[in-house]
């Protein structure tokens, strides 16, 4: 069984690193990608793909409506959503939509690779939700508005929280240990907060716990 996958996300650099992880699987005969919900569905209409890994936060047309319209004109596509995001009632809405699996972003290249194999089988692939500790503000633009702080950038104060180093962030997230500190540099001066244990405290007190 040969496996004919597009990726749709609008961040090159984690894009380059998921390709480099799905061509691993020796089933994978395509990867083409998509960098929103527009292109993707122009791209599907133009030829044949067993999967979409689909990001929910994309510009023109999101991951929610992108995943209704294939629902509704590509009913045999499988779909893994491939998101930041890990509220319950989030996945849940998904689930609703008709997705064959949702994956967490700091997941293992190890679990990338099960889920595709796992849907492209057949199968489903919900990956566990995380803890209720995460507020519904976490979800919400006003929470990350009113820190300046991006989603991509709440990851990395989790993984900061957990001791990892700017590798052990970037080999889990599939970006440079150079990007990272870029990240860590800019979170650093949005929080006006310039050591490990402030930023500890910071995820803390706004509950962004795992």
């Amino acid at each position: 069984m040969s496996i004919k996958i597009i990726i749709a996300d609008d961040h090159p650099m984690l894009v380059e690193g998921i390709v480099s992880v799905v061509r691993e699987i020796e089933t994978v005969e395509q990867v083409d990608m998509a960098s929103n919900g527009r292109l993707l569905i122009a791209k599907l209409k133009q030829m044949h793909f067993d999967i979409v890994l689909l990001d929910l936060n994309m510009p023109h047309m999101d991951g929610v409506e992108t995943l209704k319209v294939i629902r509704k004109e590509f009913a045999k596509v499988k779909v893994i959503v491939f998101t930041s995001y890990g509220q319950p009632e989030l996945l849940r809405e998904i689930k609703k939509l008709g997705a064959e699996g949702y994956l967490i972003k700091d997941c293992t290249s190890i679990e990338l690779k099960e889920a595709i194999t796992t849907v492209a089988a057949g199968g489903k692939w919900f990956q566990g939700i995380l803890s209720d500790a995460i507020s519904p503000p976490f979800l919400i633009d006003d929470f990350l508005k009113k820190y300046q702080i991006t989603p991509r950038e709440v990851e990395i104060l989790r993984y900061i929280t957990d001791g990892l180093t700017s590798r052990e962030i970037g080999e889990k997230l599939f970006i440079s240990e150079f990007t990272i500190n870029a990240h860590r540099r800019n979170i650093c001066r949005k929080l006006n907060i310039y050591t490990s244990v402030g930023l500890v405290n910071f995820v803390r007190k706004n509950r962004l716990v795992l």
